[in-house]
């Protein structure tokens, strides 16, 4: 169905392969668009639990691609505009994803490599991967992916990598929240079945609620309006027949609907 994508399913979870490892997983405007497409047709597939995006071959992906920046280059701002709302609107789609999502790196995340792997949920990394936010190296900036980047590293980490454009080992990028863990290389996909577990035991839909309560909550202060809204969304969920059957299951040791 894609040109640039493989989707791969197991049971209730889905891959989400980039497919262009002549180039490292570089980005064209054919792998926007299959990428943010492949988002789409999973988020909306009710059998699907668990979403893993991952780059076929050594890099899981290694930016914007040359040819691809050498059309950019010659375009004005407002054929620029588009190009930058495209790749803002993936990075948002896959970000608003109503299912977990894992980033699943390998070897080289850089620019935008690295904003896909922090727009995922989680990301799990071997230990040779590296990102950067490189852009000011090419006399741009990393503006597109910052939200994501942002939300995970922090504006100090961000201020740093955003202007000295250094590589960043695994290890650091565990230091720094950029990703979550990190595995041997030759481990990297049972890392992932680990976490897959865990996340296959939760209720679906109060892992979407969850989702939504941190992007209501994040960055606000603890003020009274937001002690009402933590106390309404847990008693909308409280309210559901999810959340009522996990309970009840909890409470009479059975197994509740959503494992069965």
């Amino acid at each position: 169905m894609f040109e640039t994508v493989e989707i791969e399913r197991s049971g209730r979870v889905a891959t989400i392969w980039m497919n262009r490892p002549e180039v490292f997983n570089a980005f064209n405007e054919q792998l926007i668009g299959d990428l943010s497409a492949a988002c789409s047709e999973l988020d909306a597939d009710p059998s699907v639990r668990v979403v893993i995006l991952g780059g076929r071959g050594r890099h899981f992906s290694a930016g914007a691609d040359l040819n691809w920046m050498k059309r950019a280059s010659t375009y004005g701002e407002a054929e620029n505009l588009v190009d930058s709302r495209r790749f803002a609107r993936m990075l948002r789609r896959l970000s608003d994803m109503s299912k977990p999502t894992i980033a699943r790196v390998q070897g080289a995340a850089l620019g935008g490599g690295t904003g896909l792997a922090a727009a995922c949920d989680m990301a799990v990394a071997s230990a040779n991967a590296v990102f950067a936010t490189s852009e000011v190296k090419f006399g741009i900036i990393p503006a597109v992916i910052s939200p994501y980047v942002l939300r995970a590293i922090g504006p100090r980490h961000a201020l740093r990598y955003f202007q000295s454009a250094e590589r960043i080992p695994a290890d650091k990028a565990l230091a720094i929240g950029l990703i979550n863990e990190v595995t041997p290389d030759d481990a990297l996909d049972a890392g992932i079945a680990t976490l897959v577990e865990a996340l296959m035991a939760g209720a679906p839909q109060a892992q979407q609620a969850a989702k939504q309560l941190i992007q209501a909550i994040n960055g606000r202060p603890i003020d009274d309006a937001v002690i009402e809204e933590t106390a309404q969304r847990i008693a909308r969920q409280r309210a559901t027949d999810e959340g009522k059957d996990g309970i009840a299951s909890f409470l009479d040791k059975r197994t509740p609907a959503w494992l069965l």
